[in-house]
């Protein structure tokens, strides 16, 4: 059986993914103590990741993403995380039935 292309690129990108988790975790747990500097950068590493994906899908898609960014970033502020992203998913698919 042979393997097509994007199968191979599937489990390269998988192999890579992995190597990096695990080196991550493999130089960290090296250190007894991590210096308070590193640990605040590790921790906002979360919140630089997601505004790398959700900053240019309100800039340059349309206005349903946009206004679903605006409801989502709003409810931040009163609703758990995992109501937000439920109310996002909802809001999204409403926004592009109405606006389109």
């Amino acid at each position: 059986m042979e393997l097509s292309t994007t199968t191979w690129i599937i489990l390269a990108s998988a192999f890579a993914t992995y190597l990096t988790r695990i080196g991550g975790h493999l130089v960290l747990s090296r250190f007894k103590t991590i210096h308070p500097r590193v640990n605040a950068g590790l921790n906002a590493v979360p919140a630089a990741v997601l505004t790398t994906l959700v900053a240019p899908a309100a800039v340059f898609t349309g206005p349903a993403e946009t206004a679903t960014i605006i409801v989502a970033f709003v409810a931040a502020f009163y609703l758990p995380m995992m109501a937000v992203f439920v109310l996002g998913w909802i809001a999204v698919l409403a926004f592009r039935a109405l606006i389109g």
